[in-house]
């Protein structure tokens, strides 16, 4: 698979972006900044999923101050959501922020950018311009409609922003909710500019309905070997946010983390209850980090071939099934005894 590897790469506290560097999981929290014991406790559940960079609204001075003692409770870079006031930018960034979100759009003109420019200088920080289709600027949106081409002038006026004042530590994203719109702005940006990218669905929707969007969309642009750091955004828990970023790109193969569960999809074969199996399985290896291929697969036509393929498997028979490690087999049980034997396995071998 091609992966674009010339962005140019900057860095969002410890973790690197662009360049060549292993795709970022980012999410946000959907507590009040301001509450500082709730937000530090969500980031720590966000750290646990394996979330790599966080974001939290900056509302006020307040919020701002905050980032200072949150910082000091978790262990990922943070990132500082900021809209229409610059100020709030610089106390994020007297506060410790690692970066800034802002869209240079609507944060009240160059003079204003161009101190948050500065203050990222004088700290050594960077900046994401986040740039989205319903907030583009009314001049381009007259002469280009919402639109790709659209998304797309408008980012590039505020790189040339950036670059007019000698800053080019900053990564670009240009959100739709459209995965169509989305998918095409972003291939008509990694055209033009050597920026590292902040990939993602705006407002994608609900758990469900998101994460299809999402796979989708951001799948789509990964596969065309642009991106260097995404969020999938839901309407819901950010944990599962976190979750569903790390399963797309395993599924492109290009981050490995954790257990990832092959399941069959059923059909009139099958002789044990394999959609409950599947799900406790996957339930009961969320937490382990160990990147494995563990199959769960309910009749004798596809199971056996896919369960010695795997790392680890169930092939499941009638009321029983056989255990596979390594393409060998260890042991048939009974069906109810599936998942702690194959748990006990794991143990065993020291997986976690």
């Amino acid at each position: 698979m091609f992966y674009r590897t010339d962005t140019k790469q900057i860095s969002v506290g410890s973790v690197k972006v662009g360049g060549g560097a292993p795709v970022s999981v980012q999410s946000m929290t959907n507590t009040d900044t301001r509450d500082i014991e709730a937000t530090a406790a969500q980031i720590k559940r966000l750290e646990e999923a394996g979330c790599e960079i966080v974001r939290v609204a900056v509302v006020d001075t307040d919020a701002a101050k905050a980032i200072k003692s949150i910082k000091e409770q978790i262990n990922i870079p943070l990132i500082a959501d900021i809209h229409f006031d610059h100020r709030l930018a610089l106390a994020s960034f007297e506060s410790g922020a690692d970066c800034i979100r802002i869209n240079p759009g609507n944060i009240g003109g160059e003079d204003k950018c161009a101190k948050v420019i500065h203050a990222a200088k004088a700290n050594g920080k960077s900046i994401r311009i986040g740039v989205n289709s319903g907030s583009i600027e009314k001049e381009i949106k007259k002469q280009y409609g919402v639109s790709a081409e659209a998304i797309v002038r408008s980012a590039a006026e505020h790189v040339r922003l950036f670059e007019k004042h000698s800053f080019t530590d900053f990564k670009v994203s240009l959100k739709a909710s459209s995965v169509n719109l989305s998918i095409a702005a972003y291939m008509r940006f990694a055209e033009e500019f050597p920026y590292s990218l902040h990939v993602g669905i705006t407002e994608a929707g609900t758990i469900f309905t998101g994460t299809v969007k999402s796979a989708a969309g951001i799948g789509a642009i990964l596969s065309r070997g642009i991106g260097d750091t995404i969020r999938v955004s839901l309407t819901g828990d950010p944990v599962q946010e976190v979750r569903v970023a790390w399963e797309i790109l395993k599924s492109l193969e290009l981050r490995h983390r954790g257990v990832q569960v092959i399941s069959c999809p059923t059909c009139g074969r099958a002789e044990i209850d394999l959609i409950k199996l599947a799900e406790e399985t996957e339930k009961a290896l969320a937490a382990f980090e160990t990147p494995l291929h563990i199959a769960v697969m309910g009749c004798p036509v596809n199971g056996p071939g896919e369960a010695k393929e795997a790392d680890y498997g169930i092939a499941g028979g009638r009321g029983q099934g056989l255990l596979f490690k390594k393409g060998e087999i260890v042991k048939k049980v009974e069906e109810k005894n599936l998942l702690p034997e194959l748990l006990s396995i794991l143990r065993e071998d020291g997986v976690k």
